[in-house]
């Protein structure tokens, strides 16, 4: 038997303790909840944007024609439509575009009920998935959230990559007014065994401001633990969350998509 140095030992039986912690301890979702750093507050105008002739048309104020439901796409989006906004539902569940798309620039504004109540995670929760690869919340979420004096972890406020990236300030106007995702996706690619080539990118401005500059994704968003490629997927439909927290539903309108 060939003697092994006591302090190697050690240091051996040390390793392999960190690596069983850090095997266990993704298991909670606060542990994938960041507070730091805190992006700067930003004061913005309205910004809107008519779509440019190229553009498909997601929603134009009469109907949700273009859209299902997740969980049964063979049923039509059951949101309330009104005065050329549409609303959650939350008893419905999440919808998502018919149209699948690969890389696109994609304009939306979305409005936070301006008696909105609650706190942190539990107001005006929303999500926009920039692939939805799956029922329910499975996908990329851009976060959707009143972040006007709301805090919260800073990986799960407006404009973050949810439980990913922090964006790089915070331009959250006051609820009742329109916000405004302009947003360009570059969708991953896949080899043939299935392994991830290259990684999903993204750029988002918030109300005309640069919170995400090209940034590139470690996976789809995962709700406990860390994200990363499983599975394989091509072209995908957009969708916007129905979130379960108790706030008021908010509403969204002018939304555009050009395939790139």
């Amino acid at each position: 038997m060939t003697n092994f140095p006591k302090s190697l030992f050690v240091a051996s039986l040390m390793i392999a303790g960190m690596n069983m912690a850090n095997a266990q301890e993704k298991t909670k979702p606060e542990q994938t909840e960041f507070y730091t750093p805190v992006p700067p507050v930003v004061a913005t105008k309205e910004v809107t944007v008519a779509p440019p002739s190229d553009a498909v048309i997601l929603f134009d104020g009469k109907d949700l024609s273009k859209w299902v439901m997740t969980n049964d796409r063979t049923q039509p989006a059951a949101w309330t439509v009104a005065n050329n906004v549409f609303t959650v539902n939350k008893k419905s569940g999440n919808i998502e575009t018919k149209q699948a798309f690969n890389n696109y620039q994609l304009h939306i504004e979305w409005q936070v009920p301006a008696n909105i109540q609650g706190k942190g995670q539990g107001r005006g929760n929303s999500g926009l998935f920039l692939a939805s690869i799956g029922k329910g919340d499975d996908g990329y979420e851009l976060q959707i959230l009143d972040s006007y004096k709301n805090d919260t972890y800073t990986n799960g406020q407006a404009a973050s990559i949810y439980k990913q990236l922090v964006p790089l300030a915070n331009p959250t106007r006051k609820p009742g007014e329109w916000q405004a995702y302009d947003v360009i996706w570059t969708a991953p690619t896949f080899n043939t065994d299935q392994s991830i080539k290259t990684p999903a990118r993204v750029t988002v401005l918030f109300n005309g401001v640069l919170v995400q500059n090209n940034a590139e994704l470690k996976g789809p968003t995962q709700y406990i633990g860390d994200p990363a490629y499983r599975k394989a997927h091509g072209p995908s439909p957009i969708k916007l969350q129905s979130h379960g927290d108790p706030s008021l539903p908010l509403s969204f309108r002018n939304i555009w998509v050009r395939e790139l």
